[in-house]
């Protein structure tokens, strides 16, 4: 079965939260990237045109990073011409001047750049302290930027509440960089919890200091790691405070090939479910979504790890 019981869950409003979301899907691209077999590009690109098919508007597609840090994105120039076509948005992740080089030269308009909260993060993902790595963007952003209105770009944020080297990261010390992203020209920025000790609490901590800095909710997205179970309990304390942006992945894929602490994102299926449950619109076909993470754990070789795609099509783990 590849949908859920007709009025299941069932829909039960609660106050205070936002009526519709945006899911920022990343299973193709951070739910792909720390694969150790290849997956060829026809079944990367045939696994966005069915998530596309599902009703996400935003489906990140890959990474426009060198082949030797990610070799999974190796492909990025031969897979984006294969669905660039397609009726939704399809940022690409671009490190550098050469990276986003690459990406206009294949009409990319949604690019976006990825920091540290931390500086042991900021030399093990980019080589640079946390400063560094933001004066290597700030060109970034500005020629993206140039090429017109049309163009967006958001800003990625690792280690937002919690290190693997550093412990516990300060509040204000995750508010300076986002404010500097923003300043810089950021449209967007996603607030990461790279290696998943984040708690409902501390989300609500770091989101209200941030907008007490002047940085508007509607400027921010989440993205949450389940390594403790808490990715969803997160999310529900985020809307709760107006963000109505949230970064998931399809089936559970992914983790961070930096952070060797970091296992899978929040299950886009398992947000749709406790959305759904909630009465908040997403404009995803749960069905269809359930049987995409379906058909590419099959590719992969694996059940899903996602708790509603084996509850809905009865895989066992």
């Amino acid at each position: 079965m590849n949908a859920p019981e007709p009025g299941l869950p069932m829909a039960v409003p609660a106050e205070g939260l936002p009526a519709r979301i945006r899911i920022h899907e990343v299973g193709a691209r951070d739910g792909l990237q720390n694969e150790k077999a290849t997956v060829p590009t026809a079944v990367k690109a045939e696994f966005i045109r069915r998530l596309a098919g599902t009703g996400l508007t935003t489906i990140e597609a890959t990474s426009f990073v060198h082949p030797k840090w990610v070799p999974q994105l190796a492909d990025a120039e031969d897979l984006y011409p294969r669905i660039s076509g397609l009726p939704v948005e399809l940022p690409v992740l671009v490190p550098n001047e050469r990276g986003l080089d690459r990406a206009l030269a294949l009409g990319a308009r949604r690019v976006a750049v990825f920091a540290s909260a931390t500086e042991s993060f900021a030399k093990a993902n980019l080589n640079r302290t946390v400063d560094e790595a933001l004066a290597m963007f700030e060109p970034v952003v500005t020629r993206a930027k140039a090429q017109g209105d049309d163009v967006r770009v958001r800003g990625y944020l690792s280690m937002c509440f919690g290190d693997p080297w550093e412990g516990p990261v300060a509040v204000p010390q995750v508010v300076r960089v986002c404010r500097a992203l923003l300043d810089m020209g950021c449209d967007e920025l996603s607030l990461g919890d790279t290696i998943g000790v984040a708690t409902p609490g501390h989300v609500t901590a770091l989101l209200t200091a941030l907008t007490g800095a002047g940085v508007p909710v509607s400027a921010l997205g989440v993205h949450f790691h389940d390594t403790y179970g808490q990715a969803l309990a997160n999310t529900l304390a985020a809307l709760q405070r107006g963000v109505t942006t949230v970064d998931a992945s399809a089936g559970g894929l992914g983790g961070c090939p930096f952070a060797k602490s970091a296992t899978g994102n929040l299950a886009t299926e398992d947000l749709v479910w406790m959305l759904r449950g909630l009465g908040i619109d997403t404009g995803v076909d749960l069905g269809r979504l359930v049987a995409t993470s379906a058909w590419m754990a099959a590719h992969l070789g694996r059940p899903s790890p996602s708790r509603t795609v084996r509850a809905l099509s009865h895989q066992e783990s």
